[in-house]
Parts: C-alpha cells; sequence; structure tokens
C-alpha cells in the first residue's frame, strides 16, 4: 500500500508539472511531419542587361503552400535558363525569404540582411552571366521551404521543395505588396489579445514612427501562479514596398521581462524601415503550445 501510494503521488506531481504550467513535452516519434504543402510560385518584375553585359531577372516570390512557410533557393545550385534551344547557367541567385516565415497570400521582392547596426536591402533577383535572351525564354530555380510552426529542436521539420519555372515573356509590373490573395480571417489588429504559452496572453498596444523606423509596444498578462517569460523574439515587418524589414532571428533569443503571476509586463521593440514607406503588417512568432515552439502571426498595421 505504501509503494502505492508513493507512486500515485510522483504521478499526481508529474501531472500537476504538465498540466498546471501547460508545459507539454510531444515525444519525436509522435510528431509527424505534413508533406501535402502547395507549392510557392513566383512572377517576373523585370528583364535588363547589366553593364557587364549580364542578364538580370527581378523577381517576387509568393506563398501559396497555405501554411506560413520560409523558403530560399537551394544553396549552391544555379538557376537554369532555356532560351532559343540552348541552357545556360545562372550561379547569382538571390531567391528567399531571409530565414523569416511569411503568412499564406503574402508575396515579397526582398528582405534584410546586414546586421541591426546597419541593415540592407537584399531585393529578389536572379543574374546569368553573358547571356541574352530570345523569345520563349524561361527560368527554372530550385528551392527548399520549412512550413508551418517553428519548433525550435527540429528547425528543419516540414521541409518540402519545388521548382520555380518563369517565363521571361511574362513580365508583370502592377503587383500590389505585400497581400496578393485575400484570406479571411488570417491579419489579427493592434490590441487583439494573442493566445501564447501557459495561457498567457500577448497584446500589440502601440505603434509609434521613430526617425529610422516603428516603435511596437507590448504588453503580457500572465493569469497563473508562476512567473514567466513569454518569448516573442523581435518581430520584423513587411510593407507596402514588398520588403521585409528586420533580420531573422531565432525567437528566444530576444529579451522580454520576466511577467510576475497574475500580474502584467510591458516592452517595447524596434524596427528600422525608411520614412516613405508605410501599409505595414507585423509577422509574429509567439511561443506557444511548448517550450521553443512558434506559432505564427499576422498583425494588421496599415494604417501606420
Amino acid at each position: 500500500m505504501k509503494r502505492n501510494h508513493e507512486i500515485l503521488m510522483i504521478f499526481s506531481l508529474l501531472m500537476f508539472i504538465t498540466f498546471g504550467c501547460k508545459y507539454v513535452y510531444i515525444p519525436e516519434d509522435l510528431i509527424s511531419a505534413k508533406t501535402d504543402y502547395l507549392a510557392w510560385s513566383a512572377v517576373v518584375t523585370g528583364v535588363s542587361q547589366t553593364d557587364a553585359g549580364d542578364l538580370h531577372v527581378d523577381v517576387t516570390i509568393q506563398n501559396e503552400t497555405g501554411e506560413w512557410s520560409s523558403m530560399q533557393a537551394v544553396v549552391g545550385k544555379p538557376a537554369i535558363l532555356k532560351s532559343g534551344g540552348t541552357q545556360s547557367t545562372c550561379d547569382t541567385v538571390y531567391i528567399g525569404t531571409g530565414g523569416h516565415r511569411l503568412a499564406p497570400g503574402l508575396q515579397i521582392r526582398g528582405y534584410t540582411t546586414g546586421t541591426k547596426a546597419e541593415p540592407t536591402t537584399q531585393l529578389l533577383y536572379v543574374e546569368c552571366a553573358g547571356v541574352q535572351v530570345e523569345k520563349g525564354a524561361a527560368l527554372f530555380i530550385n528551392y527548399v521551404a520549412y512550413n508551418g510552426d517553428l519548433d525550435y529542436y527540429h528547425q528543419d521539420a516540414n521541409e518540402s521543395s519545388g521548382t520555380l519555372e518563369l517565363s521571361l515573356d511574362d513580365i508583370v509590373m502592377d503587383l500590389s505588396y505585400p497581400v496578393f490573395t485575400e484570406i479571411p480571417g488570417l491579419a489579427e489588429t493592434e490590441g487583439s489579445g494573442i493566445l501564447a504559452i501557459s495561457q498567457n496572453v500577448v497584446t500589440l498596444t502601440g505603434v509609434q514612427r521613430t526617425e529610422d523606423g516603428l516603435e511596437l509596444s507590448w504588453k503580457n498578462f500572465n493569469p497563473t501562479n508562476f512567473a514567466l517569460k513569454t518569448h516573442i523574439g523581435n518581430p520584423p515587418l513587411i510593407g507596402s514596398d514588398g520588403i521585409i524589414y528586420g533580420i531573422f532571428e531565432i525567437m528566444d533569443m530576444a529579451e522580454t521581462p520576466l511577467t510576475p503571476s497574475k500580474g502584467e509586463a510591458n516592452w517595447t521593440t524596434k524596427v528600422k524601415a525608411p520614412a516613405d514607406v508605410s501599409g505595414f503588417y507585423i509577422l509574429l512568432s509567439v511561443e506557444d503550445q511548448q517550450m521553443r515552439w512558434y506559432v505564427n502571426h499576422l498583425i494588421d498595421i496599415t494604417g501606420y
């Protein structure tokens, strides 16, 4: 009887830790990869020749996977240009989301690289050295994507791959960024409570234009009996120019305050962005479900 009582006590303690604190560990053998994602697509927005005589192709990529997804051209693999019955390799390939997960229905034409102190914009394009094209030319770019929520411990989970096929005859110049397909209910608004780990609630409470970008004010409410941190990272923005502003970071590296039991914590994050760009959305990742598991949210701040 004493042995059974001890086992019962241990089981009760484990149940309290697991469900009282809401930290639920999911065994690896219960995590199944989703393989039926739709593909990324892309359009050509410009074709020109550089001063050196190279072919330059400007590209916009579109997330048609139906999921939040990051993508990039396969590293070390050139794009292939087929023109006039010949095939050429294109070694300069800047195609991707810069590590960020992009909401479904959104499109971009560039992202931020460099450093926090000195960020630079990387536009999306392909260049083919010494190549001129004929009518009917097509460009092929192999890519890899990572879809859905981000699990810090399995960052390459839910991987998919595909090939972007672009007709250089079809140039689209009237794109409206960042949304190309409206998805009802996808975007949240300032002031909306966003559920986080352990039933915490994160809220965007204010947006302020600064000299070199935007300052975002955040609040977290913690209903539990324990002081906790809720990690949201330093969320980037995407504007009406189709550029993601903010360098990609692993979310739990950002500094957020400890939220006391039954209390609130407030903090701000900053993103550098040009003064003449507006129509922003926030690409927010919130720690949810279990530790170091990040769920994505799109917040509409187009009024700023």
